[in-house]
Formats: C-alpha cells, structure tokens, sequence
C-alpha cells in the first residue's frame, strides 16, 4: 500500500509540474502578444501621423490642407501634455504661413 501512495505522489508531482510548465508558456505567450500588440500600435500612429504631414506638405487639395492645419492647431495644444511634445510640434502649432507648407523630415517605415 506504501509503494501506491508514493506512486501517486510522484505522479501527482508530474501533473502540478506540468501544470507549472503550461503557466508559464501561458504568461510568455500573453507577454509576446502584448508586445506584438504594442508593436501593432505605434506601427498604426506612424503610418497616420506620415499620411497627415504628407497632407500638409503636399497641399493637392489646398483648402483640404488648411482645414487640417486649423484642426491641428486646435486640437494639439489640449492633447499634447509635454513641453519636449509641443516643442517637437512648435511648425505645426504655430500660425499658419500661406506662402509654403509645413516642412518636417519624411516618416520611413
């Protein structure tokens, strides 16, 4: 009877192991989801904030420009919190010069 329960003890032993083992596979495999998910989106807010400065620098549709360049300078200054942010953003916040388009260096992706 002594040799069955150590017989089960070891298997149990194997299973709580086993079970340790796919918790953390489990946790790897959330954290490279999370990361990939990160990844996913700062890859989304570079493609979109690169489609709205090449609005702005390439003015086809010039009312459509200024309409966002307006926007931009009223939204902006209430969504950005950092002094290095709005410092980043000084060309886009400040007033509107109608001889050129705003000029910042090209997003390569």
């Amino acid at each position: 009877m002594q040799s069955q329960s150590k017989g089960r003890g070891v298997a149990r032993k194997t299973i709580e192991q086993r079970l340790a083992e796919l918790d953390a596979q489990r946790s790897a495999l959330k954290a490279r989801l999370s990361k990939q998910d990160r990844a996913n989106d700062t890859r989304r807010k570079v493609l979109l904030g690169a489609l709205v400065l090449h609005r702005l620098e390439n003015a086809n549709d010039p009312e459509f420009t200024k309409r966002l360049g307006d926007w931009l300078r009223r939204e902006l200054p209430g969504f950005l919190t950092r002094d290095n942010d709005k410092a980043l953003l000084a060309d886009l916040l400040a007033a509107p010069d109608n001889a050129k388009p705003v000029e910042n260096k090209e997003v390569n992706g």
